[in-house]
């Protein structure tokens, strides 16, 4: 039976609600919860078991990676290879935000994470109860839409439900979340930075803002 919490109180976090889905995280399992773009399912990024969950849970191919948040930038160190200007300059403009940037991941990370390309998908959420679970878990966690490969992403815990509640044990109900559209997704590892997804922020808007921290450099 899936158990699903909700993730407010009022105007406030639930911070009960939120350690209970971070102890789930923290025991291996996988936890349904809001972002500011879509729902997303959250595990232990480098538990290669919580990787393979995910992975069934959205019935995804194993050569396609996995997207993951972290709680602050200098989270990156040790799990990226190098970090580029032209990485800081973005995620000063856009962290926290509906950005991912693919960096080089570093050779420690488990292969499932970074799929066949070795490189690591990272944003840094700025929807409230995200950025409260990734602090709560101590960890980064994986960040992929809660729906099954191919189908439409969820907004709304009862979405989670409908797709996925047979096999997902827990969900963390922050209600309507602001959009059908995902982050956008920007390589970091080629100048200019590749907009390899058009999502919540506009192509121009990410190359402007490299533009204006390669003219700073």
């Amino acid at each position: 039976m899936t158990t699903v919490l909700r993730a407010y109180r009022g105007q406030d976090v639930a911070w009960e609600a939120v350690g209970r889905a971070a102890g789930v995280i923290c025991s291996g399992g996988v936890v349904a919860y809001p972002t500011e773009t879509v729902y997303g399912l959250g595990a232990l990024a480098l538990h290669e078991g919580a990787l393979e969950q995910v992975y069934g849970l959205k019935q995804r191919q194993r050569h396609k990676p996995l997207s993951i948040l972290i709680d602050d930038p200098n989270e990156l160190e040790g799990l990226v290879q190098t970090i580029p200007p032209r990485a800081r300059a973005l995620m000063a403009c856009f962290w926290p935000g509906p950005l991912t940037l693919l960096f080089l991941a570093a050779g420690h990370l488990p292969s499932v994470l970074t799929g066949t390309g070795g490189k690591l998908a990272v944003r840094v959420s700025s929807h409230p109860v995200a950025r409260e679970l990734v602090r709560a878990v101590g960890a980064p966690i994986t960040a992929t839409s809660a729906n099954q490969s191919g189908a439409p992403s969820c907004r709304t815990g009862e979405e989670v439900l409908r797709q996925l509640g047979a096999q997902l044990a827990f969900i963390l109900d922050g209600g309507l979340t602001p959009g059908s559209e995902g982050s956008t997704i920007a390589d970091v590892t080629v100048e200019p930075p590749k907009i390899v997804r058009v999502g919540v922020i506009a192509a121009d808007e990410v190359l402007r803002c490299w533009r204006q921290g390669a003219a700073v450099r």
